[in-house]
């Protein structure tokens, strides 16, 4: 049995193949009905996102043919524009990938945390289609925990590596409590939209969101419960925020000097933080110069995100680390399954054998024979039989020049060494 990971992702294939081969949710309970009735592998999860597609499988032979046959056949591939991207991961490399993709060390964003969950998806619904059992199932269970070891103990996804989720933490060391600030948002685009998303997540229920158009900032009036306002209201909104977070593609600042000045006084010269994360500038340098107003710009967060992202990278050393040695105990455990397996099949055997000739005996001493002779009988054969395939395999690794295996089973077999 082999454990075997197939797939493409964010370093290996353009967005034009990895659209090709992911699978959407229809596709991917095809996939795994696939997977189990041909019986293209023994066990197997199907890893579909945005920046990669993996196939983690038990395999009866080590050879991943067959799962590259069976992908590049489900998504009419051309097989040549699909194999220059493929990489293939066996046994401990693969218990050692799964391990590194959810704990985020294989993320575009190093240390990202959602792939964790993403990951976690994959595996229930491979389990809600019953695709998977046996040590691939049981490697799942040690990923979900050694993913949840390298969260305690690094600080792998502790700092900001996202302008967006900066720009947060920022308003998060100023604030003591963002449960009671307003956030003003100007702009509507993906940027905005992460904000929003970090505020909310961070208890902040205030949230303004003014942009061009009302229509394209609706969806944040639903998913954050936002009051959505045009960017020519923000002038009788202002006074109430206390973080402005801006990011348009307006060709010159929406928020001048004298508008955040008119604001400040109205609050009384509560502090505003102003953060501008757009190029070029949504906010007039201007701006930082008022008492009360802290204005920060996209190149001040940028030097965090970097700063954060070389924190990050010394964690991931630590991640590593704990990633190898998680790896390795599982191989050891897969490799002490196969012993028992064979320990067991040994013993049966064995049993079989002792039972098949106690059996000819007992019919043998019914039969009037001299009991001393059967049990001579019975004694002599049950030791030839026993010793048989060992002499053999003994024989032939001393024809073979083979010292190693030869002293290897005179060890098992309790033998002093050859000297």
């Amino acid at each position: 049995m082999s454990l075997l990971v197939l797939g493409i992702n964010h370093k290996t294939a353009t967005v034009d193949l990895r659209e090709k081969v992911s699978f959407s949710p229809q596709q991917l309970r095809d996939a795994l009905h696939q997977l189990k009735e041909k019986q293209v592998v023994q066990s197997g999860v199907i890893v579909s996102t945005c920046n990669r597609t993996e196939i983690y499988c038990e395999l009866e032979q080590p050879s991943p043919g067959v799962v590259v046959d069976w992908l590049r056949d489900f998504h009419h591939l051309d097989s040549e524009a699909l194999l220059s991207c493929l990489y293939t991961h066996h046994d401990q490399a693969a218990a050692q990938h799964l391990m590194r993709v959810a704990s985020g060390l294989d993320s575009l964003v190093l240390g990202e945390p959602q792939i964790l969950g993403q990951v976690k998806q994959a595996y229930a619904e491979s389990v809600e289609f019953d695709a998977i059992n046996g040590p691939l199932e049981r490697l799942f269970h040690k990923t979900f925990t050694v993913a949840k070891r390298v969260r305690t103990e690094t600080d792998i996804g502790g700092n900001a590596v996202s302008v967006a989720f900066a720009a947060c933490s920022l308003a998060r060391q100023i604030f003591e409590s963002l449960e009671t600030s307003t956030a003003l948002l100007v702009g509507a685009g993906e940027t905005i939209e992460l904000v929003a998303k970090h505020l909310y997540e961070h208890d902040c229920k205030n949230i303004i969101v003014a942009n061009r158009t009302r229509e394209r900032a609706k969806p944040f009036e639903d998913a954050f419960g936002a009051q959505v306002i045009s960017l020519e209201e923000i002038p009788d909104h202002m006074h109430k925020a206390d973080i402005v977070i801006s990011s348009t593609a307006a060709p010159l600042p929406i928020i001048g000097k004298g508008m955040v000045e008119k604001a400040l006084k109205a609050r009384r010269h509560q502090p505003m933080l102003l953060i501008d994360i757009a190029v070029p500038r949504d906010i007039e340098e201007e701006v930082g110069d008022l008492n009360d107003a802290y204005l920060y710009t996209v190149d001040d967060l940028q030097s965090i995100v970097e700063r954060n992202m070389e924190q990050r990278k010394a964690a991931a050393v630590q991640a590593e680390a704990i990633v190898d040695e998680e790896s390795h105990g599982f191989m050891t455990w897969m490799r002490s399954r196969d012993a028992v397996d064979s320990i067991k099949q040994y013993r049966a055997d064995s049993e079989a054998l002792k039972n098949e000739l106690l059996n000819k005996s007992l019919q043998a001493l019914a039969s009037g024979a001299d009991p001393q002779k059967v049990l001579a009988e019975l004694s002599n054969k049950l030791t030839n039989k026993l010793i048989h395939a060992p002499t053999q395999a003994m024989q032939e690794a001393a024809r073979n020049g083979d010292e190693r295996t030869l002293e290897t089973l005179r060890q098992s077999l309790g033998l002093d060494p050859l000297k």
